[in-house]
């Protein structure tokens, strides 16, 4: 017979970060001495009637919201058979932009790797072991952290010495104050004067440019700074495919985009109308790791790279088992306070910025299904909600 799926449940929780706060809109994470923002996720675990459950933690609450409509479905299904969930769930969410998809997804590949006692890598066909990874900043802020181009050089200089091969930059936002272009562009220049000859360099402005002109000039900064690739810097949110392929036309650096792109279809759509030179996937925003994966591949038979979004063991399994990509997102860092990552990992499982080696890499998690271990006393210890589906 056949495994079966007997339960679900759905536990929110909270962590905090210390010194850290949001700028004035409250919407971007920034370095704050004293501050200490809140920050809630969802674990998710689904059990089995052969003993072995699949887990995942992470999502947010539109995700959350959205599994509550079709938890149901699942209950008595096989949960090897993820590619007829994915399809039925993605058909039943059609009015919504799917992101609920994601944490189930990742938790039945995380059952099929135990089921099968391998790491999910194995099971989509591993390529790499190690992945070279980039430093990818907190937004910058005003509080005597990452303050001004001098203080952004110095941190790309102190992550080159840790041995990144790669370096991030988030800027300014949460007010037409803060958005100075002009601060921007210097900050590209700083950085590139300092370490760009030993650094690949990007820029995500996180779309906070208001306008096609801001956009030009600091596309044109990291032309003259040969950045590696420039990302999302429209108010759009990162959506127009007229409005990026126009900027791309007019810039010499690469442009990565469909970060905010939801939907195989549309995503599809924006490579093939030469709106990108690199594309992005996520195994929470994207469908699951079935969803990324599939945008992996997609990307590569248009010849292109596809940079995954976020750290986490999901990403990890992901990029392992594709070979058209660059790098590995370590993120958000900062010189003077910790990364955003939840304190859930039992073992030797980091995002911190001194877990890359030597080389400037991380290692793929090599036991079964994700590969680790999850801190469920400190999940269940701050708990603020519960959702069991049977």
């Amino acid at each position: 017979m056949p495994p079966q799926i007997t339960e679900i449940e759905s536990i929110e929780f909270s962590y905090e970060l210390s010194d850290v706060g949001t700028d004035e809109n409250g919407f971007n994470l920034v370095y704050e001495p004293g501050s200490t923002t809140t920050r809630k996720l969802f674990a998710l675990s689904i059990e089995t009637d052969v003993g072995i459950t699949g887990e995942y933690v992470g999502g947010n609450s539109p995700a959350a919201a959205q599994i509550n409509t079709f938890a149901d479905y699942l209950i008595g299904k096989n949960p090897l058979e993820r590619e007829r969930h994915w399809s039925e769930i993605k058909r039943g969410l059609r009015k919504y932009d799917r992101m609920g998809i994601g944490p189930v997804d990742i938790s039945l590949w995380d059952f099929a790797g135990k089921y099968h006692d391998v790491p999910i890598h194995e099971l989509l066909g591993t390529y790499t072991k190690r992945l070279p990874t980039y430093a990818s900043t907190y937004h910058a802020d005003d509080n005597g952290g990452l303050d001004s181009p001098e203080a952004y050089a110095d941190f790309a200089e102190e992550c080159l010495e840790l041995g990144f091969p790669g370096f991030k930059i988030h800027g300014w936002g949460g007010s037409d104050a803060a958005r100075d272009i002009d601060r921007e562009i210097e900050t590209v220049h700083a950085v590139g004067d300092r370490v760009g000859d030993e650094m690949d360099l990007m820029i995500d402005p996180a779309c906070e440019y208001q306008t096609y002109g801001d956009a030009l000039k600091v596309g044109r900064a990291c032309d003259e700074q040969d950045f590696f690739w420039y990302e999302d810097p429209y108010r759009d949110g990162g959506i127009s495919q007229h409005a990026h392929r126009k900027l791309r036309e007019s810039l010499e650096t690469p442009i990565l985009q469909t970060e905010h792109v939801r939907g195989l279809e549309p995503f599809t759509d924006f490579i093939a109308n030469d709106a990108t030179d690199f594309v992005r996937a996520d195994p929470e925003y994207d469908g699951g790791i079935t969803g990324a994966i599939k945008r992996a591949r997609i990307a590569e038979g248009f010849g292109l790279d596809v940079e995954f979004h976020a750290p986490g063991p999901a990403q990890r399994q992901c990029i392992a088992a594709i070979r058209n990509a660059n790098y590995y997102e370590l993120a958000l860092v900062h010189p003077d306070c910790a990364n955003t990552q939840p304190p859930v990992y039992l073992g030797d499982y980091s995002e911190a910025l001194e877990s890359i080696d030597d080389d400037g890499t991380v290692p793929v998690p090599d036991d079964p299904g994700l590969g680790v271990e999850y801190d469920w006393d400190f999940i269940e210890e701050n708990a603020i909600g519960r959702r069991i589906y049977n």
